[in-house]
């Protein structure tokens, strides 16, 4: 997604405070013997199986965000279902491996070699003999023509998303024969790999119309092993079928059905026996683990507790009686014995039944859970505390310095992801994950979390603990960014909020750093440390957190809490003011079901962040509006989202993190900076990375324009995503993913016995 055009807003940087000591940069990794890039951090998950143990036939129902708008690719609002189709029924020259590398496609190339560098660079393309399109016709140098034409840049009148690698493109040519195309840059460009994948077929390609309009809603002639049937806005599914000129291995499945599921109804779905396949977020996660306990072989109940008693959530009762049809009446005659009225007795028996339908329905609902198991890795994309530097404290360096430095990206990293199984361990550059060439751990450039630095630079920068702050005529009393008139009081005008708890300014803390006791405040001394169990638990991550804390609308406990609810009591440092004015800093989130990591992790930050001073006001927004209105906009001082990691980070992160310009009229071009932090020296790094053909070089000078980003400050990187997945036990070859391309030919049910009684009891239909 890229947005453009941004409106008129001041760019504030301070990069003369950068002293020697503070933006050492460590030698690149890259230079010792050690590969720096290290392993993936967690492989995928997707239950594999030869093709030979794989049905024929059947149909895959699986769970997606959204129906999308466009089927093609290349557009600005084309989703991750675009790309889920796309991977399905059209050519990619060029495959994700396990480690997030591109790796030739057999299926469509035979071999892509840079020929040439001097003068020019020239790659030639060897097509595969049997790559034909579904109309039966040779994909070829046309196809790459006109899918060059249209993303160039140079047609306006093609309504493109980017044009990043094409617009180095000087002309493409048919080679020695038809299955050869000669393709000449004008420019060298190292990321040639990403090129023509997906590749369009020259009818959706050649003109502007085609491109603009005829690939929304279906795309008639496709080259992979399924291909559209339909997309259906009313059933809100694309249905696809098996290709039947797809000269690959032949496609298992006969359908796969792509059917948007909000994910609050994705639990309801699989227990109704709706789908096959699902993204699910932990608490469905955990209620499938749970269905799928071990239970009595002979009698199929759950096995008993420790204590002898039924197990949690078993079904199992405890209360004394027989369970055939006489239970109430037996009911009725034992409470009478034993001391009970026939009042008391009547109300036990409606107590008990209700009891018994709440015991069969949730058994009913976990043998229908039974069926499926949770699949889970990490996905290719990280999340990041992002630090507008745009305008407020944090346009001073000092300042994202401070706030980058308070964080224990480990303990941030373990509360998402350790109570789910998977490698907690914080992300170490912008550019790459773990495993992938690129990857080097840059945060060096920066600093390991240090509260008495990150004092020190909000000392430097005018922030003083317990310094005065001056209440104005209309009660502005903090710094930060400015608020929308939707904003005022912390409420957006739809009443998504019920208040907004400002960290770090309860109203109690003298102006000398004491609470109104007299004791003094030393660093959090008496208060939790970050992360720490106290009580309470966490819905996404199932960590637990201080019962005292309030919960509004079901977010994060302690994220937010009654307007004038006061901070804990001896868990902060005195507030840091500046010129009569507190430093609170305005952190928006994401208010949807989907969001409660995200709300656990700003807990935790704004915890960090009050120990050295600095208050954070939490603002929960719709999560229509969350990116659009507010992070692209720029209408926040904190915000958590999350970047893809890329196989060509060159081409892809240059414009996230390159630095914005004035536009013509007079707004600011952030493309997909929206920290708007940025510099000339990263800039250049890109550009270096980007025009040269040794790959090691480019790896080099990824990872020097990393170690910048990370000295900047305007983003921090915190944890890789995790994935989890609901899949039916016999869903073979389909997942968690992880880096890799997911292979659509090799989905399918298992056959009969190929897993035993499992296999039995759940077949391919």
């Amino acid at each position: 997604m890229s947005h453009v055009g941004v409106g008129p807003r001041a760019v504030m940087r301070s990069v003369a405070f950068l002293t020697a000591g503070v933006l050492a940069v460590p030698a690149l990794a890259g230079c010792s013997s050690e590969d720096p890039s290290g392993k993936p951090l967690a492989a995928q998950d997707v239950a594999a199986a030869a093709r030979a143990r794989v049905a024929d036939g059947g149909t895959l129902r699986w769970a997606v965000d959204s129906v999308p708008d466009t089927l093609n690719a290349f557009q600005s609002d084309a989703d991750a279902t675009t790309a889920r189709v796309a991977q399905a029924v059209l050519p990619s020259l060029y495959r994700m491996d396990e480690r997030g590398r591109p790796v030739r496609n057999p299926d469509y190339l035979e071999s892509a070699k840079v020929v040439e560098t001097e003068p020019k660079q020239v790659v030639v393309y060897k097509l595969n003999q049997q790559a034909v399109w579904s109309d039966g016709r040779e994909i070829g140098a046309a196809d790459f023509a006109a899918q060059w034409r249209a993303l160039s840049g140079k047609d306006t009148a093609y309504w493109t998303a980017r044009n990043a690698g094409y617009d180095r493109i000087e002309k493409i040519e048919r080679g020695a024969n038809d299955l050869e195309v000669k393709v000449t840059f004008d420019r060298p460009y190292a990321d040639w790999k990403s090129l023509f994948t997906p590749l369009y077929p020259k009818e959706v390609t050649g003109t502007p119309d085609a491109f603009n309009d005829g690939a929304r809603r279906g795309i008639e002639v496709t080259a992979g092993p399924f291909t559209v049937k339909k997309v259906d806005t009313k059933a809100d599914e694309v249905v696809l079928t098996g290709n039947p000129r797809w000269w690959g291995e032949p496609a298992k499945l006969d359908k796969i059905v792509l059917r948007a599921v909000p994910r609050d109804e994705r639990v309801s779905e699989l227990v109704a026996g709706e789908l096959d396949l699902a993204e699910i977020d932990p608490d469905t996660a955990e209620q499938v683990a749970r269905a799928a306990a071990p239970r009595d072989a002979g009698t199929g109940t759950p096995l008993m507790g420790p204590d002898g008693t039924p197990a949690p959530g078993s079904g199992a009762s405890a209360l004394p009686g027989p369970q055939g049809g006489s239970a109430a009446r037996a009911l009725r005659s034992w409470a009478i014995a034993n001391g009970s009225d026939e009042e008391a007795a009547e109300e036990e028996i409606l107590a008990r039944e209700k009891r018994r339908k709440a015991e069969a329905k949730a058994e009913r609902r976990r043998k229908a859970l039974s069926g499926f198991e949770v699949r889970k890795s990490l996905e290719p994309a990280y999340t990041q505390l992002a630090l507008n530097g745009a305008e407020g404290p944090l346009a001073d360096e000092r300042v994202r310095r401070a706030v980058a430095r308070a964080l224990d990206r480990e303990k941030l990293a373990e509360a998402v992801l350790k109570p789910l199984g998977l490698p907690a361990e914080p992300v170490g550059s912008h550019l790459a994950l773990s495993g992938q060439p690129a990857y080097a751990d840059g945060s060096g450039a920066l600093g390991e979390q240090d509260a008495k630095e990150a004092r020190a630079l909000l000392a430097d920068a005018g922030w003083v603990p317990g310094g005065p702050v001056k209440k104005s005529e209309d009660g502005e009393k903090a710094a930060g960014a400015e608020k929308s008139e939707d904003d005022e009081d912390g409420k957006k005008s739809d009443g998504g909020d019920e208040g907004t708890y400002i960290v770090g300014e309860d109203g109690k803390d003298g102006e000398d750093g004491k609470d109104t006791d007299g004791k003094n405040k030393d660093d959090g001394e008496g208060g939790r440390e970050e992360g720490e169990d106290t009580g309470g638990t966490d819905q996404e991550s199932g960590e637990k957190h201080s019962s005292g804390k309030n919960t509004a609308q079901g977010g994060a406990p302690g994220a937010y809490a009654p307007k004038g609810t006061a901070a804990p009591a001896g868990a902060a440092a005195a507030p840091v003011a500046k010129d009569g004015k507190a430093l609170t800093l305005r952190f928006v989130l994401p208010s949807g079901p989907g969001s409660q990591a995200l709300r656990t992790v700003a807990d935790r930050i704004s915890d960090m962040l009050e120990k050295i001073g600095i208050g954070t006001e939490i603002t929960k927004v719709p999560d229509e509006s969350y990116f659009k209105d507010h992070v692209a906009s720029g209408e926040y001082d904190l915000a958590l989202y999350s970047w893809p990691a890329s196989a060509f980070p060159a081409t892809d992160a240059r414009p996230i993190y390159a630095k914005p310009v004035p536009a013509a009229d007079g707004s600011l071009n952030v493309a997909q900076n929206y920290t708007r932090v940025g510099t000339d020296q990263v800039d250049q790094l890109f550009d270096q990375a980007m025009g040269t053909l040794d790959e090691g070089k480019a790896r080099d000078l990824l990872r020097k324009a990393d170690s910048r980003i990370w000295a900047a400050a305007g983003s921090v990187p915190l944890y890789q995503r995790p994935q989890l997945m609901a899949a039916r036990e016999n869903l073979a070859n389909a997942g968690a993913f992880g880096f890799e391309t997911p292979v659509y030919e090799d989905m399918g049910f298992l056959k009969k016995g190929a897993r035993g009684a499992e296999a039995s009891a759940s077949p391919a239909r």
